[in-house]
């Protein structure tokens, strides 16, 4: 589906506007301590914490700022747009081409982020989810392999005002991204999949959202989980980049916004939940990717109509 570029609303703060604050979330995968989350402590920062331009250091760890590493809360210039353009250009694109994912904390705000957690609360007691789904489903397995309850949405539906309103500040930001990442030139979005681990312990296991090029590049994921602590909740995303020695482990804190590279270069998985887990995910595609896609699934489902057609009586 095409994306639609609307009007361009405030923009947040990420918890840290610094490339080297990324690797707060960085764990080497081969530190015994890493297995622990609790203790797991990024390269960063056993060397040495890491300043923010402009002032303050960077949070201990992702979303979590002691009194001492707070960094204040800048406001938006008047020029709204000039916000989203530096947030951009200065933090996310390169954090992307880095490291390959970039989060960005606080994004909409505690009140409209509260909006938007009621909406998909409200969408969760309809009884519309359904099990999530595999690309190749083998009957009965699905539920072994992940166990989240999804259902796909526009926006534009009665009640989803406000998740209409977060996914126009995801497109903005692709928007001004566009043509910065990579050789990737995005020209749209899948509709948005709300997904819910209803915390009896499942998880997804580790997996590549496209790993056989069908136009997916960027995964988007927004979180809406608050007081969630990692220790007695679980649910981390764990993230897998390909051909380094370290993972990511990405809490899914309330007002979260994830980005990165959807093809094989990040495996990643859910970690088994333990509380109700909310999450909101878009998928951008690459325009030529895309295209060709479609292409090839064009050919295939004729190359099956001429056999069916042929071995009619």
């Amino acid at each position: 589906m095409a994306t639609s570029w609307g009007a361009e609303p405030p923009i947040g703060n990420s918890s840290c506007e610094s490339v080297a604050c990324m690797k707060t979330i960085l764990i080497n995968a081969d530190d015994p301590e890493s297995s622990e989350y609790a203790k797991g402590r990024s390269e960063a920062q056993q060397v040495d914490p890491s300043r923010c331009p402009g002032g303050g250091t960077c949070p201990v760890k992702a979303g979590e700022s002691s009194a001492r590493a707070r960094t204040p809360r800048k406001r938006a210039p008047a020029k709204e747009h000039r916000s989203g353009q530096r947030l951009v250009v200065q933090y996310i694109v390169p954090c992307m081409n880095s490291y390959g994912l970039c989060i960005v904390d606080n994004f909409l705000g505690h009140k409209i982020g509260d909006k938007v957690l009621q909406e998909v609360k409200a969408l969760h007691l309809s009884d519309k989810f359904q099990d999530g789904e595999l690309a190749s489903q083998k009957s009965g397995s699905t539920k072994a392999i992940r166990g989240d309850k999804i259902l796909w949405v526009e926006g534009n539906e009665q009640g989803c005002e406000n998740i209409g309103y977060l996914l126009s500040r995801m497109d903005k930001l692709i928007m001004y991204a566009d043509g910065k990442l990579g050789n990737y030139k995005i020209r749209g979005r899948h509709k948005a999949m709300v997904a819910c681990y209803p915390g009896n312990g499942t998880g997804y296991v580790r997996h590549v959202d496209n790993p056989n090029g069908d136009g997916r590049c960027i995964t988007c994921i927004y979180y809406l989980n608050k007081d969630w602590d990692s220790k007695l909740h679980g649910g981390i995303l764990r993230i897998f980049p390909e051909g380094k020695s370290y993972v990511a482990d990405v809490e899914p804190i309330f007002d979260r916004l994830l980005f990165f590279w959807s093809d094989r270069r990040n495996p990643h998985e859910v970690q088994p939940s333990y509380a109700t887990r909310y999450a909101m995910t878009v998928w951008y595609f690459d325009a030529e990717e895309r295209a060709e896609a479609k292409k090839k699934f064009r050919n295939l489902t004729d190359a099956g109509k001429t056999e069916a057609a042929l071995h009619e009586d």
